[in-house]
C-alpha cells in the first residue's frame, strides 16, 4: 500500500544501483558513525551526524529495491517505503528514524540545544544496530558484493 501510494504520488522514481554505488555508501555509514563519536563538537551535529548514517543505510535498502525518493519529503518517503520493504518488525524502529528526522530538522533549521546526550547515545546504539541489519538484509536479498573499506 505505502509503496503504492508514494508511486502514485511521484514520490519515487526507479533506480538502478552498483556496487561501487552502495560500498560508496556504506563508507559514508561508517565514516558517520566515527564522526557521531567526536566529543568536542555540538550534540546537535553529532547526533544529525548519527541520523545521516541512519538515512544512507534506509537509502541503500531503498536503491537495492529499484527506487530512489524524489522531491520535497524525500527523507519520509525513504523511511515509510523502507519501513514496508523490511516489513512489520521493524514499524517501531523507524518511527523511532522518523522521530529523529523531525528532531534533526529542528536542530539543523530551527534551534540549538535540541540533541541530549541521551539521545544522542540512543541514535548512535540504534543506527550501529540498524548497519548490521541492513548488512544481513544485503546478504539475503541482493547480489551486491560488500567491501566496505575505510
Amino acid at each position: 500500500m505505502t509503496l503504492e501510494k508514494f508511486q502514485n504520488q511521484d514520490k519515487l522514481k526507479p533506480h538502478k544501483t552498483s556496487d561501487r554505488e552502495i560500498n560508496d555508501l556504506l563508507r559514508l555509514v561508517k565514516r558517520d558513525l566515527k564522526d557521531a563519536q567526536v566529543k568536542n563538537i555540538s550534540n546537535d551535529r553529532r547526533f544529525a551526524t548519527a541520523y545521516n548514517a541512519v538515512f544512507q543505510l534506509a537509502t541503500i535498502v531503498l536503491y537495492c529495491s529499484g527506487y530512489q525518493a524524489k522531491g520535497i519529503g524525500h527523507h519520509y518517503t525513504t523511511f515509510q517505503v523502507v519501513k514496508e520493504i523490511l516489513g512489520k518488525e521493524y514499524n517501531t524502529l523507524f518511527d523511532y528514524f522518523d522521530s529523529c528526522r523531525a528532531k534533526r530538522n529542528i536542530a539543523d533549521y530551527r534551534h540549538v540545544g535540541i540533541a541530549s546526550v541521551v539521545e544522542l547515545d540512543e541514535l548512535i546504539s540504534e543506527a550501529e544496530a540498524f548497519y548490521d541489519i541492513v548488512i544481513k538484509w544485503l546478504k539475503e536479498n541482493t547480489s551486491v558484493e560488500i567491501i566496505v573499506v575505510l
